[in-house]
């Protein structure tokens, strides 16, 4: 059995570059990944798929093996295994939990091909990737940029969002503005997103950013400019939010 991780990504900035035919976005993004991560444990040659979540990580519903992206990258790269994994990245949080698992099993295949990742979810060639790239296209086309430090403090809502439907409210109503253009339609789409902003914001002092289609808000900066050290939770009408102090790791990472 082969333990492997599989981190998180972040989604820095965010632009809406186009609409393809098949109704595909085309997106100019940053991307970095995040000490955040999951932990799987591979026996190859076995089958089946176990989870263990996190105490704030909402991983009940995960479908079974074959139809989940653990099994599709098994799948793609014609491997069979059994697979045990420990969660600690949120569904529907915006920060590629599925895609990186994905992309773990493509590494552990040694089936790191860009073409053959996109085919499983736009933000998969990225996890394979890993580090710090702009990513274009609708996901497929990585641009490594240099590694660099970066500590964020992350704000996980009670709740997850359904990306497709922050790109259909999106579609109905375009907007080119801010570091992530799709920040407004994910408050259409999710209107609680914006209690836990302006929560984040008065604790940290500064404006959160959302990552990616959502539900993950986020500010740049350590303890000392990001909130205080010792605050694991944020509290909001009888509601809490797991707060996450993380920093960004270079392509290849596999744990401090």
């Amino acid at each position: 059995m082969l333990n492997v991780r599989a981190p998180a990504k972040l989604t820095v900035s965010l632009r809406v570059t186009g609409v393809r035919a098949d109704g595909y976005h085309e997106l100019d993004a940053e991307m970095v990944t995040l000490s955040l991560a999951d932990e799987l444990a591979i026996e190859e040659g076995g089958h089946g798929l176990v989870v263990a979540a996190a105490p704030w990580v909402r991983a009940g519903g995960l479908p079974p093996l074959d139809d989940n992206l653990i099994g599709r990258a098994l799948a793609a790269c014609g491997r069979r295994a059994a697979v045990r994994l420990a969660k600690h990245i949120p569904v529907g949080a915006g920060l590629g939990g599925g895609s990186a698992d994905a992309a773990a099993i493509l590494r552990w295949a040694g089936a790191t091909d860009p073409a053959l990742s996109a085919g499983l979810g736009a933000d998969v060639p990225f996890c394979v990737a890993g580090g710090r790239a702009r990513v274009g296209g609708v996901g497929e086309r990585i641009t490594g940029l240099g590694y660099e430090r970066r500590d964020y403090l992350l704000l996980l809502p009670p709740f997850g969002v359904d990306t497709a439907a922050v790109y259909r409210a999106w579609d109905d109503d375009p907007t080119h503005e801010g570091p992530n253009e799709l920040a407004g339609a994910a408050l259409v789409t999710e209107p609680r997103l914006a209690a836990w902003r302006d929560a984040l914001g008065n604790l940290a002092g500064r404006e959160p950013r959302l990552a990616g289609s959502g539900s993950t808000w986020f500010v740049e900066g350590g303890p000392a400019e990001a909130g205080t050290e010792d605050a694991p939770e944020l509290r909001l009408k009888g509601e809490k939010a797991r707060l996450v102090r993380v920093h960004t790791v270079p392509a290849g990472w596999e744990g401090d």
